[in-house]
């Protein structure tokens, strides 16, 4: 085995332990996290105390669980370039850039939105989830339930998704807004001051 590649006994062997503190971090018993991944609760019980080497099956249910990259379940060491190196997304006529990489979680976006988006009065739409968005340029408006707001650079909203709510863009010119987006029932507290 050439002289950088890790022990594979020691790097297996390292996961139970990783494994035990990501689920008391995340302050959750092995009932919940057997019910979240279909694992049962002997079969985890015995991962985290190293009684039974991790399968990649295994390892990918639990990573999604836990939220986090299967690299950091393992230990892997840096792969190099922490750059996140996006490609934008065109859907409905915006523009989303991904932020970050993460699987599942909050994912962050930066969204650019073209003058006159949608062309149309947008019809407002209610869903799972809460959205958060920071508007780094241009205007946004927002319609939710019903308040009727535009919101400028340095401004900030977020609000429960069954609210009734549309976005458009009144222009001149492009809007950039940068966006989180989470799994139902994720919030993040930060709220805009209403403007006078």
């Amino acid at each position: 085995m050439p002289d950088d590649m890790p022990d594979l006994d020691g790097v297996l062997d390292a996961v139970g332990p990783r494994l035990r503190e990501l689920r008391r971090q995340r302050g959750t018993t092995l009932a919940r996290l057997a019910e979240s991944t279909g694992i049962s609760v002997s079969t985890l019980s015995r991962l985290e105390s190293g009684g039974r080497k991790p399968t990649l099956e295994l390892l990918l249910r639990l990573a999604r669980a836990h939220q986090v990259q299967l690299d950091e379940l393992v230990g892997a060491p840096p792969t190099g370039d922490p750059r996140v190196h996006a490609r934008p997304i065109s859907r409905n006529g915006t523009t989303f850039v991904p932020l970050t990489r993460r699987p599942g979680g909050v994912q962050a976006f930066k969204q650019i939105i073209p003058a006159g988006w949608p062309g149309a009065e947008p019809e407002p739409k209610v869903h799972e989830g809460y959205d958060w968005c920071y508007v780094l340029s241009g205007q946004l408006r927002l319609q939710l339930g019903e308040h009727d707001m535009l919101l400028r650079p340095g401004e900030a909203v977020e609000f429960d998704c069954h609210t009734p709510h549309a976005f458009s863009n009144p222009g001149p010119g492009p809007t950039e807004v940068l966006t989180l987006f989470g799994p139902q029932g994720e919030r993040l507290h930060l709220r805009a001051r209403p403007t006078r």
